[in-house]
């Protein structure tokens, strides 16, 4: 008897699910699908529980759609991806698996664990591996046979490549004529929270958000997209993330908007979709340059810079008390929905590590521990990016003014007012950068500014000179 396993991960959806399309291919295997929880490693790689919790709500739903194609799932517990390894070998025996589907995972961590896996089954289980997580696989070369490491090269190579071959959308399977008859798997009770209304589970929910988007925002989109106060942005991260909904689909239903081409449209699909190409290049990045997934800098000199060590100072960023306005309200929108405004992230990402001189890692380790879309390719890039020691970075001397941002993007202090609510009556002007005088003239005691922007500013600026080759 031949029996299929599809191991799910970062792809928790039926609809274009590369590895599941292939294990289904014969309509007379049996097809078993798997999940591994490792809740232990998803703490050493700072797992948020917010981003735990909508991991199993997803997974209930995907259960549930497994089901309607008599596919059981299974949820194996270990503890780390080591015991994975030693547990999967045994399962498949016991199983009668005669062929593994997968799809890839290109952090460090990750890798080891599949190829570890591979050598264990070999001569016992054929391994099916398949590129899902980005639109494109891997292997994008310059004309000198390099890896690209700037983006704009990147995407126009990765532009001709897409229309030269289109990445394929694989429908969802049809049912199975018979259901494997294994032990049944009950997913743990989530203890839901305020915050998770923000994020319905399962692919219905996310494609509707997308079909939301392309019909009421894309067009939009480059105008919108860094107003905090407007819903300008697809909020589709956290699907995308935990692999809900496809990269492709999301590409094709921005095509679809955009005259049907993948560039030089209309403006807002075409940003959108540039946005689509940057998830790419941080999954490329992670793969081709694995130092990144080590908690290093891309760039080598990076790892000079003389960052302070100033815990009280770090503590105020993440508490949203920088005495910032706008700052405060992103690291409060923050902790209160488990997501942030894209603009928002670059801000306060260059807050700390720019006015704050406070080393990226701290930063990152934090977002991941909160957000529901934590990704290491596209946090560690963004965070990379800001701190001026990554790939395609943002110069050293380029620094946000947390004051002129907030001014030019939420200039009525909309956002601001959300979520500081303690400045809400002050005026659109003091609302950015209250006075001293109209400080204190609050009842609720926001504090003052904990760093003047004009002296970090400046050793900032010899801090990254100094390690300047």
């Amino acid at each position: 008897m031949t029996r299929h396993l599809v191991w799910f991960r970062q792809d928790l959806r039926v609809y274009d699910n590369t590895a599941l399309w292939h294990a289904c291919l014969d309509p007379e295997v049996e097809v078993i699908a798997l999940f591994c929880a490792t809740p232990q490693q998803w703490r050493l790689h700072d797992m948020s529980p917010v981003r735990e919790r909508f991991l199993w709500r997803n997974l209930a739903a995907l259960k549930e759609r497994l089901g309607e194609l008599n596919i059981p799932l299974m949820v194996k517990h270990c503890q780390t991806f080591e015991d994975c390894v030693q547990d999967l070998p045994t399962l498949c025996e016991e199983l009668g698996v005669t062929n593994l589907y997968a799809n890839y995972e290109y952090p460090v961590n990750e890798q080891k664990r599949d190829r570890v896996i591979r050598e264990v089954l070999a001569d016992k289980v054929s391994c099916h591996w398949y590129h899902d997580f980005g639109i494109k696989p891997l292997g994008l070369l310059t004309k000198t046979g390099n890896p690209y490491t700037v983006f704009s090269p990147f995407k126009r190579a990765w532009i001709e490549r897409w229309r030269a071959d289109p990445a394929p959308i694989y429908p969802s399977p049809e049912p199975r004529r018979c259901s494997a008859a294994v032990p049944s798997s009950d997913l743990p009770a989530v203890d839901k929270q305020a915050v998770d209304q923000f994020w319905p589970a399962g692919e219905d929910a996310a494609m509707n958000r997308l079909a939301h988007f392309c019909e009421d925002r894309i067009d939009h989109y480059k105008a919108k997209r860094d107003l905090p106060a407007e819903p300008g942005t697809s909020e589709l991260s956290p699907y995308l993330a935990a692999g809900v909904i496809s990269p492709r689909v999301c590409l094709d239903a921005a095509i679809g908007a955009n005259r049907g081409d993948i560039h030089e449209g209309r403006q807002g699909p075409d940003t959108w979709i540039s946005e689509l190409i940057w998830r790419d290049f941080y999954i490329h990045i992670l793969d081709t340059y694995p130092r990144v997934s080590m908690n290093r800098c891309f760039r080598v000199e990076g790892e000079k810079i003389p960052w302070r060590n100033a815990p009280e100072d770090f503590a105020a960023w993440c508490d949203g008390r920088t005495g910032y306005p706008i700052v405060d309200a992103a690291m409060r929108q923050l902790v209160q929905t488990g997501w942030m405004h894209n603009r928002l992230r670059m801000l306060v990402a260059m807050f700390l590590t720019k006015q704050l001189l406070i080393d990226w890692r701290e930063g990152e380790r934090f977002f991941m521990q909160h957000l529901i879309d934590g990704d290491l390719g596209a946090n560690n890039g963004g965070w990379q990016w800001a701190a001026s020691t990554g790939t395609d970075a943002a110069p050293y001397f380029r620094i946000f003014n947390p004051v002129t941002q907030s001014q030019k993007f939420d200039a009525s202090g909309a956002f601001i007012r959300r979520f500081v609510p303690e400045l809400a009556e002050l005026s659109d002007k003091d609302i950015h950068m209250p006075a001293p005088i109209v400080l204190q003239s609050l009842d609720a005691g926001y504090p003052a500014p904990i760093v003047e922007l004009k002296f970090a500013r400046e050793r900032c600026l010899s801090a990254f000179k100094s390690v300047q080759k």
